[in-house]
C-alpha cells in the first residue's frame, strides 16, 4: 500500500458536495493512512458564492465537514479542517499546497461533459498541472486511481515558505462572538438543518446504522457534568468581573483585567459546546433518519420474499396440477389403445368364427346335393387321406380348444398368424390359425404341412396336427418361452448362463444342418431369430415356425443350393441380404441368420449393426465390455471363439460363409462340451 512507504508525510483531500470527495476520502483513508494518524480536510469557499449571511455561512461549511468527519471518527483518523476562500477553486488548492508544503493531496477526479469544457477549466487536471513539484496529486474515480502526478522533487523546509496565515479580520471575529453571544443568550436549543446526502455509511457489522460507532457513550453521559461545569464557571467569571468593577482600579478600562479574559474564556467555552451539541444532534438525526431507511428496506426486502414464496408455491401447485393432468390423459389414452386392441382382436375372432360357420355351411350343403356316386368318390379319397402322418382335427376341436379363441388364451403372434395355447387330447399345445388376408395359398400350405410333418428331430418344435381346411397348425408346448424373452428379461424368464447358451448355439447349428442335409430336397427355414427358438422345462432349445420353410428342389440343390423366389420372406436384420437383394434362396441364408442370431446370444443387444460393434470391440481390446453383463463369469477366450464363428457366418457376401456342418459344428460341439463339463462340475458341487 502506498500508505505504508509514507507514514510521516501530510496528507491533504480536497473535499466539496460531489460523491468524488467521498471516493477520494475513502481511498486514502484505506491506502495513505493508518489508525491514529491525521489527515488534513480542505474546502475552497468561491468569494462570489459567498452569502451575505456569514453564520448560515458557516453552518453550511460545518454541515458539509460533518460527514466526512464522522466517517474519519469511525476509522479512528485525527482530521483536521480547513477553509480557504478564493475566486478560483484549483488556484486556492495549488496555493494551500505550496504555502504549507502539502506532500500528498488527493481529490476526487471530475465528470468532464461538453458543457464543463466550454464554462471553466477542469478544477483536477487543473490542481495536476499547478501544484508545486514536490506533491503527488492522485486523482480518484469511484474506488481506483483516475490519474496520478508523481512528485519530482522533495518538499523545502516549512520555514522557508511563506507562513499560512490563519488569523481572521478583526471585524468578523468581532461579529461573530456577538452573533455567538446573541445565540447563547437567546438560545439554547438546535435549529433542525437538513443533512445532506453522502454515500459514506456509518453502520456497523450488522448492517444497522450503529449510533456507538459514531458517539461513544462517554462523551453523552458527560455532557449534563460538562454543561454544570460552564454555568459554574461562568458564575464564577461574573462574580470575579463584579468584584473587580468595586475595586475601582483606574486602569480597567484600557488594560486587558482578569474581568475581561475571563468573559473571553467563558465565550470560547460557551461556544465550544454549543458548536459540539450542535454536531452531536446533527449526527444523532443523520443516523436515526439511516436507521429508519434501513428499516423499510428490511420490511420491503421481507414483503418481496414473501410475495415470491407465495409465487413459488403457487406456481409448484399449477406444475403438480398440470403432472397430474398429464398423467391423467396419458392413463385414459392408454385405456382407449388397450380398447381399441380389444376391440380390433375381437372384430378378427368374430371375422375368424364366421368365415369357419360359412365354410361348414358350404361344406354341408355341398355334400347334400352330391350324387350317391360322388359320396362314394369322396369317401375313398378320406381313406386315401387316412395315410397321413399327422392329426387332423376339425375346426370344432380347434374352438373347444382355445375357448373359441379367446383372447386371454394368446400367447402371440406372427407374420402367419396368432398363437393361442390350448389342450388337445388332453395335452398342452400351442395351436397357430392362419390369417385370413395370409399370402400362403391353401395348396401351398397343404403341400408344406405334408413335409414338415414328416421331420422329425430333437431340437426342432414337432408338429401335432393340422386343420388344413381352415389353416390351423398344432404344435407342441414348451413352457419356459423363446431364447428372445430370456435375453430382454421378459416377463419371469429365468437368465440365461454361459453354459445353456453354448449349448443352445450347438443345437441351433444341429437343427439347421439336419433341415440342409433332408432328402432328396434340402429345407431351408428361411426365418430363424432368437424368437423363434423356443425352451422346453429342462431348457432344450427347439427350433420353431418352420411354417415359412421352402423345399429347395434336387435339381437345383445338386448344382448351386438355391434358387430364386418371387418375393424374399422373414424379418429384417436377420434376412440374408443377398436374398434380399436377389431372390436367390439357398442354406447360407439360414447361416447368416444363424451368424446374427449367435452374436445376440453372446452380447443380448438387439441386431442392428450388431456385426459392426462386435468387431469393433474386438479391434479395440473391449470384447469383454460388449459380453451381456447378466453373465458374471464369462470365459472370455471360448467367448471370443464363439464370436468369431458368428462374425464369419454373418458375412455380407454368400461366398464368404462357412460350411455349418464342416467348419461350424466341430467348435460348437467343442465348446458344448466344454460347457456340459462345467456344469456337471456345479451339479456336483
Amino acid at each position: 500500500m502506498v500508505g505504508s512507504e509514507r507514514r510521516d508525510e501530510r496528507v491533504v483531500v480536497a473535499i466539496d458536495r460531489g460523491k468524488g470527495s467521498q471516493a477520494a476520502l475513502k481511498w486514502a483513508v484505506d491506502n495513505l493512512v493508518t489508525s491514529g494518524e491525521t489527515l488534513t480536510l480542505v474546502h475552497v469557499k468561491l468569494k462570489q458564492t459567498l452569502n451575505a449571511n456569514p453564520n448560515k455561512s458557516s453552518d453550511d461549511v460545518k454541515e458539509l465537514f460533518l460527514p466526512f468527519r464522522c466517517f474519519c471518527t469511525r476509522k479512528d483518523i485525527k482530521c483536521e479542517d480547513t477553509v480557504l476562500e478564493d475566486v478560483d477553486a484549483a488556484k486556492g488548492i495549488i496555493n494551500y499546497v505550496k504555502e504549507n508544503a502539502i506532500d500528498i493531496l488527493v481529490l476526487g477526479a471530475s465528470k468532464m461533459t461538453l458543457l464543463k469544457r466550454f464554462k471553466a477549466a477542469d478544477v483536477t487536471s487543473t490542481v495536476m498541472k499547478g501544484a508545486a513539484n514536490f506533491c503527488t496529486v492522485y486523482a480518484i474515480s469511484g474506488s481506483k486511481i483516475s490519474s496520478v502526478r508523481s512528485a519530482t522533487s522533495s518538499p523545502p523546509p516549512l520555514c522557508a515558505i511563506r507562513p499560512q496565515i490563519t488569523a481572521r479580520p478583526s471585524n468578523k471575529m468581532d461579529q461573530r462572538e456577538k452573533q455567538d453571544e446573541i445565540d447563547i443568550k437567546s438560545q439554547r436549543g438546535f435549529d433542525q438543518a437538513s443533512v445532506t446526502d453522502s454515500d459514506i455509511s456509518f453502520v456497523s457489522s450488522s448492517d444497522r446504522p450503529s449510533v456507538d460507532l459514531m458517539f461513544p457513550t462517554t462523551r453523552l453521559s458527560n455532557y449534563s457534568e460538562f454543561e454544570d461545569n460552564r454555568c459554574s464557571f461562568a458564575r464564577s467569571s461574573c462574580s470575579s468581573e463584579k468584584q473587580s468593577v468595586d475595586l475601582g482600579s483606574p486602569y480597567s478600562a484600557f488594560s486587558p483585567t482578569s474581568q475581561e479574559s475571563g468573559r473571553l474564556s467563558t465565550l470560547s467555552l460557551q461556544d465550544d459546546v454549543e458548536a459540539e451539541m450542535r454536531r452531536l444532534k446533527m449526527e444523532l438525526r443523520y443516523t436515526m433518519e439511516m436507521y429508519r431507511t434501513a428499516c423499510k428496506e428490511a420490511i420491503t426486502a421481507k414483503k418481496t420474499r414473501n410475495e415470491l414464496h407465495k409465487w413459488k408455491v403457487e406456481k409448484e401447485h399449477k406444475l403438480e396440477e398440470a403432472r397430474q393432468a398429464k398423467a391423467a390423459a396419458m392413463e385414459m389414452a392408454e385405456n382407449e389403445k388397450a380398447k381399441t386392441r380389444a376391440a380390433m382382436e375381437a372384430i378378427a375372432t368374430a371375422n375368424r368364427i364366421t368365415e369357419m360357420e360359412a365354410r361348414k355351411r358350404k361344406q354341408i350343403e355341398t355334400t347334400s346335393l352330391m350324387k350317391p356316386e360322388d359320396k362314394n368318390r369322396a369317401s375313398l379319397c378320406s381313406l386315401a387321406k387316412s395315410d397321413r402322418r399327422y392329426r387332423e382335427y376339425t375346426i370344432d376341436e380347434i374352438e373347444e380348444a382355445t375357448e373359441n379363441f379367446s383372447i386371454k388364451n394368446k400367447i402371440g403372434e406372427g407374420g402367419y398368424g396368432p398363437v393361442y395355447k390350448g389342450a388337445l387330447d388332453y395335452t398342452k399345445v400351442a395351436i397357430k390359425v392362419l390369417r385370413p388376408d395370409a399370402k400362403q395359398g391353401r395348396s401351398q400350405f397343404q403341400q408344406e404341412v405334408e413335409v414338415l410333418t414328416s421331420i422329425r428331430h430333437p431340437n426342432l418344435v414337432l408338429l401335432l396336427g393340422a386343420c388344413s381346411e381352415y389353416g390351423c397348425l398344432v404344435y407342441e408346448y414348451l413352457e419356459n418361452g423363446s431364447v428372445e424373452d430370456c435375453l430382454l428379461k421378459r416377463g419371469n424368464s429365468p437368465v440365461l448362463s454361459w453354459q445353456l447358451r453354448f449349448r443352445i448355439a450347438s443345437e441351433i447349428a444341429t437343427s439347421l444342418n439336419f433341415l440342409h442335409q433332408m432328402k432328396p430336397e434340402p429345407v431351408v427355414h428361411r426365418d430363424l431369430k432368437p424368437a423363434n427358438i423356443l425352451l422346453d422345462q429342462h431348457m432344450v432349445s427347439k427350433v420353431a415356425d418352420v411354417g415359412l420353410a421352402r423345399l429347395v428342389p434336387p435339381s437345383v440343390s445338386d448344382t448351386v443350393t438355391q434358387y430364386r423366389v418371387t418375393s424374399a420372406a422373414g424379418t429384417l436384420c436377420y434376412i440374408d441380404p443377398e436374398y434380399q437383394q436377389t431372390g436367390m434362396l439357398g442354406t447360407k441364408s439360414d447361416i447368416y441368420s444363424f451368424g446374427i442370431t449367435l452374436l445376440q446370444i453372446l452380447t443380448g443387444k438387439p441386431p442392428m449393426s450388431l456385426t459392426h460393434k462386435v468387431q469393433k470391440s474386438i479391434e479395440q481390446g473391449t470384447f469383454a465390455e460388449i459380453l451381456d453383463p447378466d453373465v458374471p463369469d464369462w470365459p472370455l477366450e471360448e467367448a471370443l471363439v464363439l464370436a468369431k464363428i458368428g462374425l464369419r457366418c454373418a458375412e455380407l457376401r454368400r461366398k464368404d460363409r462357412p460350411n455349418l456342418g464342416k467348419d461350424v459344428l466341430p467348435e460348437l460341439k467343442r465348446l458344448m462340451d466344454l460347457a456340459e463339463e462345467s456344469m456337471s462340475i456345479m451339479r456336483s458341487e
